[in-house]
């Protein structure tokens, strides 16, 4: 056993180094997270997590898990529910209820615990994970109204399940009149939470929206005023501050000119170390023994919730939603357990120990077995279900666009008009409120935040286009999106900084992303193009007018940007690529004015192709 400093910074080490892991794998963090704190907990004994924090244990889960679905809520938009809101409601009611029953029922007939323990381990497993659903569906690729399906379930069935899990606490600790007691106590704590969220989240988006907070102090009073209308929920209904905090975030998600990005980014990554922190921790308390000790019943259980209990709920909250059996069959395999099913199993586990609960230390392991085998198990096989069952969507041929300018409206412009899907992303506001009024879909912010992974489509996209004015940002957003979509996915402008002093050079690594469109294409250059009048225009090639019909019409005053092909695959041109255009193909390029000089803005390699020819 290590001292107590070096203990929790230990956590802290390997927190980052199971998410880096995950990172490389592509896999959900989860895995590795637990695998780590099995190793160091009950293997080798490095961490004690009840000897660390001792009484504080309790307090630390509690607040962690405020945070995280105070973050998962900030996410939830109504305008993205769409069609299917009728769906999302149904699993989060009346499927809640259904799992919930079937899974205290099958566990109690298998394994022989307690009714009372059946049914607070069926109220803990009723929630989905949307930590290792949104990684999930980003690999599977399943249609839109799927994965918005999926993601709003993973957020809003937490605060729920964590609510049937007070019901059935609340029953147990009564000595007399326990259904009354439950009742009313439930009661309470669905009103107090839906009310205290309400307001407190009206007020803050008050003070947000009228800058009544200073902006650096913006992060730190959103996180503390939460955690006192959690603190001050929880005082007046016993555990009512889980849906406080949701009902809270989701109120400032959707309140009209609210501001919540740099809240959310701050809130991020908060979470990834508490997410990463809380399961080494938890994990470290699972005891070996009580694992063995559930036997093959364990087994049956899980195979039952699998196969048995997501489809029956999955298939009655569907009935009139006008979901085909192909879209039920996907969402009743999808259905990972992840950070709260795992936090609210160690607070009420943690609760009735101190009770001396019988049977209260299976609680724990089986979860946590639940855990892993859904996570590991459907991050498998989501792929091959999703392609069996034909709705996963196609390759994504779609461009997100980093930066906003001039230049990268006009062609995002004229991408849409030629029906390729386009996102531009830019942490300027003037530009995106700019694209936004000329009709180009928008990310506002960092497209390399945790935000951006859980809002962004990223199934619609299949190459980044880097073209901003942000030289320190441009090389992190290059290599983030290359090591998340593949190498060649990301092509970027020149920036002309071989050519400067050696502590200003760019890496030989960097340098082959760049020269999108021509060798020499800068930000700049094409800004002072487009301010001096210069265009963007598409034209069909045909066998009176080919290729060198179309630069000599033109005098070589355009930039050829890209081409669509007779199949309409769109083509990029670099400084590298020799594209041969043929008839029936459009190509898209940037038309200059004639009376402004313009120097190396075609291909040199297609030029002398062509003219050769």
């Amino acid at each position: 056993m290590i001292d107590l400093t070096s203990a929790l910074v230990l956590v802290g080490l390997l927190s980052i180094f199971c998410q880096y892991l995950a990172y490389r794998i592509k896999l959900p963090a989860i895995l590795p997270l637990l695998v780590i704190g099995i190793l160091v907990g009950p293997v080798t004994g490095v961490i004690d997590a009840d000897q660390i924090f001792g009484d504080l244990l309790f307090p630390v889960v509690s607040l962690s898990v405020a945070i995280i679905l105070f973050e998962g809520s900030l996410t939830l938009r109504f305008g993205d529910l769409g069609g299917h809101g009728s769906m999302v409601r149904n699993l989060c009611t009346s499927g809640a209820i259904v799992t919930w029953c079937l899974v205290a029922a099958i566990t109690h007939l298998i394994i022989g615990i307690s009714w009372e323990m059946a049914f607070l381990f069926g109220a803990i497993v009723t929630v989905t994970g949307p930590t290792v659903i949104v990684p999930m569906l980003r690999t599977v690729r399943p249609s839109t109204k799927l994965s918005n399906i999926l993601r709003w379930e993973g957020i809003i069935i937490d605060p729920i399940g964590a609510l049937l899990a007070v019901l059935v606490y609340e029953y147990i600790i009564s000595t007399q009149d326990a259904l009354s007691h439950t009742l009313w106590a439930f009661g309470k704590t669905v009103g107090i939470g839906l009310v205290i969220g309400a307001i407190m989240g009206y007020l803050l988006g008050i003070a947000l929206r009228s800058n009544l907070i200073p902006h650096y102090l913006r992060n730190t009073a959103v996180l503390t005023l939460m955690l006192g209308a959690f603190a001050g929920s929880n005082m007046m209904a016993h555990e009512s501050g889980l849906l406080t905090v949701t009902i809270m975030g989701m109120w400032l998600a959707n309140m009209r000119d609210v501001d919540v990005d740099d809240v959310l980014e701050f809130k991020e990554t908060l979470s990834v170390l508490l997410i990463s922190g809380l399961f080494i921790l938890l994990a470290s308390r699972i005891q070996l023994d009580s694992i063995l000790s559930l036997g093959w019943g364990a087994v049956f259980i899980i195979l039952a919730i699998l196969f048995i209990v997501r489809p029956v709920s999955v298939v009655i909250s569907a009935l009139g939603t006008g979901l085909n059996w192909r879209e039920q069959a996907f969402l009743g395999w999808v259905a990972p357990r992840g950070i709260v099913a795992a936090a609210v199993s160690a607070l009420f586990s943690l609760k009735l120990e101190i009770l001396e609960y019988e049977q209260i230390e299976l609680l724990v392991p089986l979860v946590f077995l639940v855990i892993i085998t859904t996570v590991v198990f459907q991050s498998l096989t989501s792929v091959h279900v999703a392609q069996w069952l034909g709705i996963r969507a196609p390759k994504p041929n779609g461009y997100l666009i980093f930066g906003g300018g001039a230049f990268c409206r006009m062609f995002a412009k004229e991408l849409l008009a030629n029906d390729i899907k386009v996102c531009v992303a830019d942490t300027n506001w003037d530009a995106i409120r700019s694209a936004r009024m000329d009709n180009i879909p928008t990310y506002f912010g960092n497209p390399m935040s945790e935000h951006a992974s859980r809002t962004l489509d990223f199934t619609l996209f299949g190459r980044v286009l880097v073209m901003s004015p942000y030289r320190q940002l441009n090389p992190m957003v290059t290599f983030h999106f290359e090591g998340e979509m593949g190498k060649g996915t990301v092509l970027g402008l020149s920036n002309n900084e071989q050519q400067q002093r050696p502590s200003h050079q760019i890496s030989e690594s960097y340098a082959k992303k760049l020269g999108l469109f021509a060798d020499g294409i800068t930000y700049g250059k094409l800004a002072s193009w487009v301010a001096k009048g210069a265009k963007i225009k598409t034209t069909r090639l045909t066998e009176n007018f080919s290729m060198k019909d179309y630069l000599e019409e033109y005098e070589g005053n355009l930039l050829v940007l890209c081409a669509f092909d007779s199949n309409d695959k769109l083509r990029m041109f670099t400084n590298k690529k020799t594209l041969e255009p043929k008839a029936d193909w459009r190509i898209m390029s940037l038309i200059i004015p004639k009376q402004t000089e313009l120097e190396a803005v075609s291909n040199p390699k297609e030029v002398k192709k062509i003219e050769e020819k």
